[in-house]
């Protein structure tokens, strides 16, 4: 029985991750090597609490007790001690993460399931250095950003865990309302993620042809295809509409659409001048510092809203 839950790393997913556990009444531990980045953790968890508040997700009364079930330490040893899943949302460098696994194999009990965050990386590299019997013990969950708003959790099942052990993963996402998506072969991206990048290679392009402005093509994005998926996956639409009709319009269209095998070269300026998005001011959009926190708290309520729908669409 998995009850005890431990993260690792304190940054935009982990503590996500810890929130989402902790929402749900599992006494969490939260690992990070600095103190100040811990502290900053605790307080964005409160702020996001509080919103789940007053868009009456949660009652006012689950704050403190979500809180509450977050300790937070600076000594790996004492955050994973006595856990039964042991989350890592490191960063995605394969040394480190095989050096954390191995160093998280001799500290955890044996019963211990480690998993990783990552979409990424291999399974079988970042378990490389670990005895047999941990690797029966390894799978990756790979949550989507914001990790406590996103209901999506990408689990492995790529043979090396016993069905049984990976039926009791599967029930611990169910347990905090996670749409758990079986992942059967370890490929780049997984899932979620490559289908987004295809997305977005297409929308890179026409802003690079000059088709229409940034907000014209999200907008055809959102009330268009997007607004669909919102409650209807890809093979259902194609379904709805008839086979045949998709098959004479992927003749037709795909090969006039984009097909390169790098970052479009529009992305690749802006990165280069320095306009990465909301954080620094510009992207394809420009934002005005002293609106984003106002902007990144309307972004999360769109999701919250989204989310409420989603639980009447998946009864």
């Amino acid at each position: 029985m998995i009850n005890k839950i431990g993260v690792i790393g304190a940054g935009t997913m982990g503590h996500g991750i810890a929130l989402s556990f902790a929402l749900y009444g599992y006494e969490v531990t939260m690992y990070d090597a600095y103190e100040n980045q811990l502290t900053k953790a605790m307080a964005e968890i409160s702020d996001e609490l509080s919103l789940l508040a007053e868009e009456d997700f949660i009652k006012p009364e689950a704050i403190n007790a979500t809180l509450n079930r977050i300790k937070v330490c600076t000594d790996l040893n004492q955050a994973v001690e006595d856990r039964d899943y042991v989350i890592e949302a490191a960063p995605e460098k394969i040394e480190l993460k095989q050096q954390l696994f191995e160093q998280l194999d001799k500290l955890c009990p044996s019963h211990t399931i480690l998993a990783s965050n990552t979409s990424s990386l291999k399974l079988d590299e970042m378990m490389t250095l670990l005895p047999p019997e941990r690797k029966e013990k390894m799978i990756v969950n790979h949550w989507y950003n914001p990790a406590h708003l996103m209901p999506i959790v990408e689990l492995s099942c790529f043979g090396n865990m016993p069905q049984n052990l990976y039926k009791e993963v599967e029930s611990l996402f169910v347990s905090i309302k996670k749409q758990t998506v079986k992942i059967l072969k370890d490929i780049p991206g997984l899932v979620a993620n490559r289908i987004q990048q295809g997305v977005a290679r297409e929308v890179f392009s026409l802003i690079e042809m000059g088709v229409a402005e940034p907000a014209d093509i999200d907008k055809a994005l959102k009330f268009g295809p997007a607004f669909r998926y919102a409650t209807t996956g890809q093979l259902e639409v194609a379904d709805f509409g008839g086979l045949d009709i998709w098959c004479v319009v992927g003749d037709n269209l795909l090969k006039e659409m984009d097909n390169r095998l790098d970052a479009n070269d529009l992305l690749k300026q802006k990165v280069a001048e320095g306009k990465l998005g909301i954080k620094t001011g510009e992207g394809f959009y420009k934002y005005v510092e002293s609106e984003v926190p106002n902007i990144k708290k309307k972004f999360a309520k769109k999701l919250i809203h989204q989310l409420k729908a989603s639980e009447y669409y998946t009864k």
